[in-house]
């Protein structure tokens, strides 16, 4: 008995040690329902350069709200259709952390089935008193960092 319950915790034990704190500021925006990165209600929970980005597309939105902004995609499925019950089941996170910063991989598939559904998206995070805040979100599935996005239709050109 006590050898299966060793077998059982050297397997688990491993798995809880990649999720923690950082996990969990990544994890609010997939599950129990998948949250648009982009809102204004969730700004808090974001650090520059990404926050700069946003407000870009917040002016652009106000300037044309009958056109597309910048962010026409949810950044943290890089899609926008998606299954949640698929996200849900098949969402696995990572982190790992360095002092005041960590990197988050989300790994999930956006339908059951698909070739082109499974994504890899790199969330880097900071530790901003005391709370782990993104930074940065990168998917390797299509290759783009969100900080790298430009959004003209947000400034003023002159």
């Amino acid at each position: 008995m006590k050898l299966l319950l060793a077998a059982i915790l050297s397997i688990a034990a491993p798995a809880a040690a990649l999720a923690g704190p950082a996990s969990d500021a990544v994890r609010f925006f997939y599950v129990p329902q998948v949250k648009f990165e982009a809102d204004a209600q969730y700004r808090d929970r974001f650090t520059e350069p990404v926050t700069k980005l946003f407000d870009l597309n917040d002016q652009a939105t106000k300037k044309n709200p009958d056109q597309v902004a910048c962010i026409d995609f949810d950044p943290g499925l890089d899609a926008q259709d998606f299954d949640q019950k698929t996200i849900s089941k098949t969402l696995k996170l990572s982190e790992t952390v360095d002092g005041d910063t960590a990197q988050v991989v989300a790994s999930f598939s956006l339908f059951p089935e698909g070739d082109d559904s499974q994504r890899e998206m790199h969330w880097s995070l900071k530790k901003v008193d005391g709370k782990w805040k993104i930074s940065d979100i990168a998917s390797k599935t299509s290759d783009w960092t969100l900080s790298q996005l430009e959004c003209i239709a947000g400034q003023d050109l002159e």
